[in-house]
């Protein structure tokens, strides 16, 4: 049977073919002249010949707009978004640099953020507890924010302009606090004791509040966007091996960890040594380079538009799913409602297929009387939804318990640079003679850890696991999550033998009650637990963004992030609630604290790392658990073959499908 291939389509040139997935394999194009009429042919995508006539009704005008968009996107946006280097023609994995905008928003960020338990501490005089627990709910915040980000994204403005106003929003909140780091009237007296110090007044941190606020909504405008905005211009989500998927994210987090890296040694030190005005100016003029450099690329963008609020479809199909809920769910899930054409815009890489968990939910999909409009014949959205409508929300609800077993790992984590920085100023950080490393500068083992983690993962690692698992990517994206878990019980475990240690030292020295004393052992004792902590975060991060980008619905990778973010959120607040909760419960009737406000040398800081140890072993239980009951998504792929009569087939949980039949 004679076979044509086309590289430009819409669905709608589809309807009626029985196909519902979106392919992306690209051959060498071919011409191809059908009625007069030539088209540039790819075979991204195979039809039957009696189906050419399909190919007919699109007209030139269509053909034109197809390709100026066509144009849009890809290599040359990448200066402004990604510097990629084109495959090799052996079959090299792709490289990608991080946009010249992540970079300099990363380097602000971390500049603006590492030290500023130091600048609460010193500069507005605050107690230990209270500065910790500032800077967890804003962090809190920061990370709960993406969720509306998200919204905003999907159902009104779309990535590029929610990153343009996100940007603007960060950007203000960060002249605030720089402004008032120049203004002597801003701060309280300085208390170089650490005893009977004054603490800022309301109005002193009420600015640090409105600047806090505001960084933390610009940053729930960037985080669920910036990702998926590159990939909307590479195809990124769309690139069907999976080690080419790994190493952009590897790659992605290697180098925004570079960006830190330069920030917690140049700003850092800036802020310790020159001036907090400085130091924190510059993020804030790099956030300002991070703006201009994003908007020069915009003539070059392809700026996908928002296909609606995803949270909307998902309420469509809970509100069905009750209005039917005494219907009686056929045993033939062929009797359930497809409308491929209705679900074009949401599942360009292919339909998902009918699953048989959470069966409940399928009521949604049954079709009985009154599901359609009768003016309009089209379906009513709140009694009726498509099955992949429906197993968007299953997707949505399996990831939810992954998601939800990094609470914890952040609760562990959110003190790195809140109680360790506040170690590390109480060590000798003498380098190389009289240098000081500043106690923020010390998170650079954790980057550094990260980055020599990322640099071997590929060209280490992956060879070696491959030899027993025989997983191109070397270890699944769960079985890297559940590492870097175990990993992370290790850090804190090593913090609390620190700590241990840090006293002893003080205890010998007779520097007990002497906070602001510098105790003579060296704040390279730190190192591995900044080190294990790095390591950790480089295969929980990365493993858990390939997972969600992988496992999360097609229309729905912003909002996958999001929820990521909001469980990053939810760690953030469960570490204010534990430190509230001990510094309470902890407090004796002499004063005694395992948390105390000023001396640190009086706490008891390594039961605190002990017990957040055992919470983090009884969560990698948990998580456990969730990885072995997982179900993956299934999804419409194409094999590149047809059946014996040409019909195009498809490949499902390793099953070959004809789809048009």
């Amino acid at each position: 049977m004679a076979l044509v291939q086309l590289e430009l389509w819409r669905y709608n040139d589809f309807q009626g073919l029985g196909v519902g997935a979106a392919f992306q394999r690209k051959l060498p194009a071919q011409h191809f002249c059908l009625n007069s009429h030539c088209r540039n042919l790819h075979t991204t995508h195979t039809l039957n010949s009696k189906n050419i006539k399909k190919m007919e009704t699109m007209n030139d005008e269509e053909s034109v707009k197809m390709a100026k968009e066509k144009k849009l996107g890809g290599v040359k946006t990448m200066p402004f978004i990604l510097d990629s280097q084109t495959p090799a023609a052996n079959g090299d994995h792709w490289f990608f640099m991080v946009r010249a905008n992540e970079i300099c928003d990363r380097f602000a960020a971390t500049g603006f953020h590492a030290n500023l338990i130091t600048y609460l501490t010193e500069q507005l005089n605050m107690p230990l507890v209270k500065a910790s627990n500032t800077l967890t709910n804003f962090s809190g915040l920061s990370s709960f924010m993406p969720i509306f980000g998200a919204l905003f994204a999907d159902s009104f403005a779309g990535r590029y302009w929610t990153i343009i106003v996100a940007l603007l929003i960060y950007e203000l909140g960060m002249i605030v606090i720089t402004i008032s780091a120049f203004l002597p009237q801003s701060h309280p007296p300085q208390c170089p004791t650490q005893t009977n110090c004054k603490e800022a007044s309301q109005s002193q941190l009420s600015v640090l509040y409105i600047s806090l606020f505001l960084t933390s909504v610009g940053l729930g405008g960037t985080r669920p966007c910036v990702v998926a905005f590159a990939a909307d211009q590479l195809d990124i989500l769309k690139m069907k091996t999976q080690v080419k998927s790994w190493n952009f994210f590897n790659v992605y987090y290697f180098l925004l960890s570079l960006a830190s890296l330069s920030a917690l040694t140049l700003v850092v030190y800036i802020q310790d040594t020159v001036s907090w005005g400085w130091g924190l100016g510059i993020p804030t003029i790099a956030m300002v380079v991070a703006f201009v450099v994003f908007l020069v690329g915009s003539p070059f963008y392809q700026k996908a538009k928002p296909e609606g609020s995803p949270f909307v479809r998902l309420a469509q199909v809970i509100v069905a799913a009750v209005k039917k809920r005494k219907v009686v769910v056929p045993v033939d899930d062929k009797l359930l409602y497809v409308n491929k054409e209705l679900d074009a815009g949401i599942s360009k890489d292919g339909q998902l297929l009918h699953t048989d968990q959470m069966r409940w939910f399928d009521k949604a999909a049954i079709v009985t009387e009154n599901d359609t409009d009768l003016l309009s014949n089209s379906p009513k959205l709140w009694r009726i939804a498509t099955v992949h409508r429906v197993e968007e929300l299953k997707s949505i609800i399996r990831l939810l318990p992954i998601i939800s077993t990094g609470i914890i790992y952040i609760m562990a984590y959110s003190h790195q640079s809140t109680f360790t920085v506040m170690q590390a100023r109480t060590m000798d950080r003498h380098v190389a003679g009289s240098f000081e490393i500043p106690p923020a500068s010390m998170a650079i083992f954790d980057v550094g850890a990260i980055i020599i983690t990322l640099a071997l993962y590929d060209r280490l690692f992956v060879p070696f696991a491959y030899r027993f698992t025989k997983n191109p990517a070397g270890i699944t994206s769960l079985q890297r999550i559940g590492v870097g878990f175990i990993i992370s019980v290790c850090a804190t475990f090593a913090g609390s033998f620190v700590e241990i240690k840090r006293k002893h030292t003080a205890r010998e020295y007779n520097l007990i009650d002497k906070p602001t004393q510098v105790i003579p052992i060296s704040v390279f004792w730190l190192i591995p637990q900044y080190s294990l902590h790095g390591i950790a975060g480089a295969f929980f991060n990365v493993g858990k963004l390939e997972f969600l980008y992988d496992q999360s619905p097609e229309s729905m990778k912003s909002t996958a992030i999001a929820l990521h973010w909001t469980a990053t959120a939810l760690g953030q607040y469960a570490g204010t609630l534990m430190v509230t909760m001990v510094h309470k419960y902890t407090a004796g009737s002499n004063g005694s604290n395992w948390l105390p406000d000023r001396n640190l040398n009086r706490g008891r800081l390594e039961y605190y790392y002990m017990l957040v140890s055992g919470m983090q072993a009884v969560n990698l239980l948990y998580y456990y658990v969730c990885a072995w009951f997982y179900t993956y998504k299934p999804l419409e792929q194409e094999i590149g073959k047809t059946s014996d009569d040409g019909d195009l087939e498809l490949v499902v949980d390793n099953r070959v499908v004809d789809v048009t039949k």
